[in-house]
């Protein structure tokens, strides 16, 4: 039987459904060859047909699984335990809502101290949850609603080509990079778009979807500053500020030449929003112009750098979670590694 993504009357209850039906398809699965009491994995089965009252309820099923010979079902409950407890700190409506982002931010905060072999198995295991959900529901249109998890780019795993910590401009590439962005070549209806659209990412530290999904109304001036009203992740609010002189040109300019039938701020020539790749197509042009290149050359490594040089200016990890709009502080915590005075200390112990 299918159901829809969403399909209790909310969000954590809808995400405690679909980890109880995918449990049960592990309990159902997995090699019960040294399974002891096939009496008690029945009932444990049968609780899971008629819902749990909550997670912890579900991995005490789990445990009794596990007590009684069912191996391998904690390599999936324990990372899902994890993750129902950090994603509760969202206000989501909806489960569509988590894309590869949100579980890349959870990855990088909860398994920091954990082994290589760890860290797979919770990627493993949240890729399989979604995959389930995909196969297992039907949305009204009797079509599947699809995630597309993969998390292939996740950069939490040691190896020759992956990096644990995110990619961020240096302070002579930000130079260049600033003066790439007025230097670089757009067709003329898109260049003061464009301009405008990397800088607000740089200056507010604001995330791809943040800033292509900014209406109008969203925007207004104060004291000399821009003032952006942001929906974020799990239709979260926050404000985001940039100083005038930062963006008042590019931003007169393409408020000449935009269309008056869209409340988008920013769109196509055709009056559609502009996409997650369009913005990639920007900035790859201009880290060509200044001559950078990362291992991560995507618009959200502005925001790497934003929220890097944020804390070491000020040594605020709650700034950091606020700007960003970071639902746990253990997710800005990362940005602790970039601060080079604080490590310097380090290396003083013994001297000392």
């Amino acid at each position: 039987m299918r159901f829809r993504v969403d399909c209790k009357e909310d969000f954590k209850s809808s995400l405690l459904f679909w980890m109880e039906r995918f449990v049960k398809s592990k309990l159902t699965s997995l090699s019960n060859r040294q399974v002891t009491d096939n009496v008690e994995l029945s009932r444990i089965i049968g609780r899971l047909n008629g819902g749990t009252n909550s997670i912890d309820e579900l991995k005490m099923l789990c445990k009794r699984a596990r007590k009684i010979g069912l191996i391998g079902i904690n390599t999936y409950i324990n990372p899902l335990y994890i993750f129902y407890k950090y994603i509760k700190n969202f206000t989501f409506k909806s489960i569509k809502e988590i894309d590869e982002e949100i579980l890349s931010e959870f990855l990088a905060s909860q398994t920091g101290s954990l082994s290589d072999s760890t860290k797979k198995n919770y990627r493993m295991a949240v890729v399989s949850f979604f995959k389930f959900i995909e196969k297992n529901n039907e949305e009204e249109n009797a079509n599947a609603y699809m995630f597309r998890i993969e998390l292939k780019n996740w950069g939490g795993l040691k190896s020759s080509t992956q990096n644990k910590l995110p990619s961020y401009m240096q302070e002579d590439e930000l130079k260049r990079f600033l003066e790439a962005i007025d230097k670089t070549p757009f067709k003329e209806y898109a260049k003061a778009k464009n301009r405008l659209l990397i800088k607000i990412i740089l200056y507010s530290g604001m995330r791809v979807s943040e800033a292509i999904n900014l209406f109008l109304k969203d925007i207004t001036k104060e004291d000399g500053y821009f003032i952006f009203y942001i929906r974020g992740k799990g239709n979260k609010p926050r404000i985001a500020m940039i100083k005038e002189k930062f963006i008042k040109r590019d931003f007169e300019e393409w408020m000449k030449i935009r269309s008056k039938n869209s409340s988008l701020l920013f769109h196509s020539r055709s009056n559609k929003p502009i996409t997650q790749p369009y913005v990639s197509y920007v900035m790859d042009k201009i880290l060509s112009q200044a001559g950078i290149r990362k291992d991560k050359n995507g618009a959200h490594m502005l925001r790497h750098t934003f929220a890097t040089r944020l804390y070491q200016k000020n040594r605020d990890l709650v700034l950091v979670q606020e700007a960003l709009g970071h639902a746990s502080l253990d997710t800005s915590r990362i940005y602790t590694h970039f601060d080079k005075e604080r490590l310097k200390k380090a290396t003083n112990a013994i001297e000392d």
